[in-house]
C-alpha cells in the first residue's frame, strides 16, 4: 500500500491493519521528511486518545493528516504504532 499527497510518497508498506476501512502504516514506513508537528488530540471511544501530525510537502501545509494512537485501549492494540491518513492523503495498492 501507498500513501500520497501533492505528488509525494508519504508512506508505503506490504504490511499494513484495516480498521474502520482506513489502512495503518508501520510508523516505521512514514517518510519522515515531510512530517511535522500538530498538536491536535481527538478521541475515539473505543480505540483512545488520536495524536496528530500534519504535512508539508513543496511548501504546502495539511494540517492534522496524520493520525496515531500512542497508547490504545486493549481492544484497539492491532493499531499500536501505526499511523493512518486522510485530509486528501490518497491511499491506493
Amino acid at each position: 500500500m501507498k500513501a500520497s499527497w501533492n505528488g509525494k510518497v508519504i508512506a508505503q508498506s506490504d504490511d499494513t491493519v484495516v480498521v474502520e476501512g482506513n489502512h495503518y502504516f508501520p510508523d516505521s514506513a512514514l517518510d519522515r521528511r515531510y512530517v511535522t508537528f500538530s498538536n491536535h488530540k481527538t478521541t475515539c471511544a473505543w480505540k483512545g486518545q488520536a495524536s496528530y501530525y500534519s504535512l508539508l510537502v513543496d511548501g504546502e501545509l495539511n494540517t492534522d493528516a496524520v493520525w496515531y494512537y500512542p497508547d490504545p485501549k486493549p481492544e484497539a492494540e492491532m493499531v499500536r504504532g501505526r499511523v493512518a491518513f486522510w485530509r486528501g492523503v490518497e491511499v491506493t495498492d
